[in-house]
């Protein structure tokens, strides 16, 4: 199974990141110009309000909305953290975290009103990213992630993955880690530490140290509110946790962030280095893989798959619902149980890769067609939690009910990816009505002659949908493009981009930054 990242970086410096599995678009990240509260971002807060109704505070962190800290997320050893940060800010001589510098653990079932104060400055890290009209979620049980482990200050004791599952393997990693984890940490060896090297845990062990130390640096002088930790950046991050020797390519289209990936990788896996490639195509690099295709159709309500059959995903405030259409197929079988078997199969191969490429989380309810023999519903719910087993994202998936409905919750620690697919035509206003060809062709003429005649502008591209570079390009002796060069002594670069719409077009020049006309 061949996988690969595909990073397209824009000039405005948001990062678009696409992972294909054997060619098919199975994950979409976006990461924003803007760096503030990803999860894992550590910040000092001020707590602004308490709400003992919800048994919760609500923290300012500096996003416009208060961010919400629970009792349950305040994590047993929060007294400790507290106390260090009142230690540290009063001028505690080093990051090391000694007995006397811990606290008793907070009571499972308490009150948040036993634990916080109005106005009481915290350490909290963000669990969840703002979403629609909230805040961030919070969590004030630090966890710093590496590669393969995560630590975790002011507790003792090592986790293993529960996937790392041969009793050899986990022997060793815990003899390994032991001898390299510091007092009063906590340590959590993560799937990808299965097979990793004594080197590899030192340097990987090494590198949380050096992050908890600068967050201890920060702390000192840190004003509320102000981040003190800043996760990597999405994609290093993505990097991170993603990328192993099942991966054959990553493509970049960004110089700078093709040096950065490859120095990160360099440093943290050697052998992996070669996999980044600088792209240098015409085209745009999503258009060159088929991203921009397969996003047209990955994406909306309607979703096809398997020879006709489609799916109909809905959105409420609640929870996503997804209905199984058999489409076409239907009656193609003689046996009506086993043609809806063999799409609800299919179904549940579709569903479980629109779940990570949505990052869709909260409830989700899958309405498959259906199925009278129970072996059969057992056959798709267990299609279902195979296809789920690569999602990294938590969830949890109850079986078929006798309706045909399956139930499946998925953690949501970042806004849904939600690209629109169908969007009021730009010229028309949806009315129905758009500019015709011939009109287009003369503002497009217009601008070009005030870019050569007014701007004194000689190189430039003209990017447009296909079928317009086509019109314009069409006849050897006769095009428009032909009339322009007899006209304006100057050869116009047409350039056709498949995800521009119909009436859209824009002018480029050799630095590939936009004219503005």
């Amino acid at each position: 199974m061949s996988q690969e990242l595909i990073i397209n970086s824009t000039q405005g410096g948001a990062v678009t990141i696409a992972l294909l599995r054997d060619k098919k678009l199975v994950e979409l990240h976006q990461e924003s110009g803007s760096n503030g509260f990803l999860v894992g971002d550590v910040y000092l807060g001020t707590v602004n309000k308490l709400m003992p109704g919800l048994n919760a505070a609500f923290v300012d962190v500096g996003h416009e909305r208060d961010a919400f800290l629970h009792y349950l997320d305040l994590g047993k050893q929060v007294k400790s953290l507290s106390k260090f940060t009142k230690l540290v800010r009063n001028g505690k001589p080093d990051s090391i975290i000694r007995n006397e510098d811990l606290d008793e653990d907070i009571e499972k079932n308490g009150k948040v009103g036993q634990v916080l104060n109005r106005f009481q400055q915290v350490v909290v890290q963000v669990a969840k990213e703002p979403i629609a009209n909230k805040g961030p979620r919070l969590t004030s049980e630090i966890s710093l992630a590496g590669r393969f482990l995560v630590l975790m200050p002011f507790d003792e004791g090592i986790n293993i993955s529960k996937k790392i599952s041969k009793p050899d393997e986990r022997t060793r990693l815990k003899k390994l880690v032991q001898s390299l984890k510091p007092k009063n940490f906590a340590v959590i060896l993560r799937t990808n530490a299965e097979g990793a090297s004594e080197e590899d845990l030192i340097k990987d062990m090494a590198d949380l140290i050096e992050r908890w130390e600068h967050l201890y640096t920060q702390l000192k002088t840190a004003t509320p509110p102000q981040k003190i930790l800043g996760e990597s950046e999405r994609t290093l991050t993505l990097i991170r946790d993603l990328v192993n020797e099942d991966y054959s390519a990553i493509h970049v289209n960004d110089s700078f962030l093709f040096s950065e990936i490859k120095g990160y990788l360099k440093a943290k896996e050697p052998e992996l280095e070669k996999i980044v490639k600088l792209y240098a195509g015409k085209q745009p690099i999503f258009e060159n893989f088929d991203i921009d295709k397969q996003i047209k159709t990955s994406f909306g309500k309607e979703i096809n798959f398997y020879g006709g059959c489609y799916l109909i995903i809905e959105h409420t405030e609640a929870l996503h619902v997804i209905d199984v259409n058999s489409g076409n197929i239907a009656g193609k079988e003689i046996n009506q149980e086993e043609n809806a078997l063999k799409v609800n199969l299919e179904a549940a191969t579709e569903i479980a890769r629109q779940l990570r490429l949505r990052d869709m989380g909260g409830i989700i309810v899958i309405d498959f067609i259906d199925l009278k023999n129970p072996g059969n519903r057992r056959q798709v719910y267990e299609r279902l939690k195979e296809e789920m087993d690569n999602d990294k994202a938590k969830h949890k998936i109850l079986p078929m009910s006798p309706f045909g409905l399956v139930q499946i919750t998925r953690q949501r620690v970042r806004p849904e990816m939600a690209i629109q697919t169908t969007e009021k035509c730009p010229t028309c206003k949806g009315t129905g009505e758009i500019q015709n060809t011939v009109s287009m062709v003369d503002e497009i003429e217009t601008r070009v002659k005030y870019l050569i005649e007014n701007m004194h502008i000689s190189n430039f591209t003209l990017e447009i949908h296909p079928y317009m570079a086509a019109y314009l390009k069409q006849g050897i002796l006769n095009s428009t493009r032909v009339k322009w060069y007899f006209k304006y002594k100057k050869w116009i670069k047409i350039k056709a981009v498949q995800s521009m719409h119909m009436v859209e077009y824009r002018f480029i020049n050799n630095s590939g930054e936009e004219i503005h006309v």
